[in-house]
């Protein structure tokens, strides 16, 4: 009766430890590898196509083109990862996330909420971003998107307890995720506004 009890005992010490302290839950993991894969195929199925005259039409000279605004997308998912990587290999300290005020669901809403205008850093403008054509935008987003939905389905990190501090909010490493997702979003409602523009090109 030894041996079952020992072989029992093990795989309890096993499942304890092999799961780090602070590890995102099955349903965080969920609810934004379930974000990120749907905002990403949001952002190929309102480009799909479109034709060289529609994806560079501008609804007045200091809009964006539907291209621009994928410029944008790929550019901004480059720049938040790298600032959520670099604050996850700070030391995690009480006070910065007491700082965090905002619940997922609001981080999403408020990211995808399209009647409050912000002006993006000239860095991630898309006359500024290293990108010659949509598809070399749609590529970069495209690996960024996957190797981010392949963190999160993989990573052990205790990103709850470390804090992205911006202008305006902190928010914890696992909203950041949810915050990258909704970005593209936010953008993919922008190229749906573009296109509804009644001088929108025909083809």
């Amino acid at each position: 009766m030894k041996k079952p009890a020992i072989f029992v005992l093990s795989l309890l010490l096993f499942s304890f430890t092999s799961i780090r302290p602070g590890a995102l839950t099955d349903k965080e993991r969920k609810d934004a590898i379930d974000l990120l894969s749907k905002t990403e195929q949001g952002v190929f199925d309102a480009v799909k196509g479109l034709s060289d005259a529609q994806l560079k039409f501008k609804a007045a000279p200091d809009r964006w083109s539907v291209e621009e605004c994928v410029k944008h997308i790929a550019m901004t998912e480059q720049a938040l990862w790298q600032m959520t990587s670099g604050a996850m290999k700070e030391t995690a300290t009480a006070e910065k996330k007491a700082a965090v005020k905002s619940t997922d669901e609001q981080v999403i809403k408020m990211m995808e909420d399209r009647s409050h205008k912000v002006k993006t850093a000239p860095p991630l403008e898309p006359q500024n971003t290293p990108f010659k054509s949509l598809s070399e935008a749609l590529e970069s987003f495209k690996t960024n998107r996957e190797k981010l939905i392949d963190h999160v389905k993989t990573t052990n990190d205790d990103m709850r307890s470390h804090v992205t501090t911006m202008s305006f909010a902190s928010f914890d490493c696992y909203q950041m995720v949810l915050f990258i997702g909704a970005h593209s979003n936010r953008h993919t409602q922008q190229i749906d506004e573009v296109k509804a523009d009644p001088n929108f090109p025909k083809n």
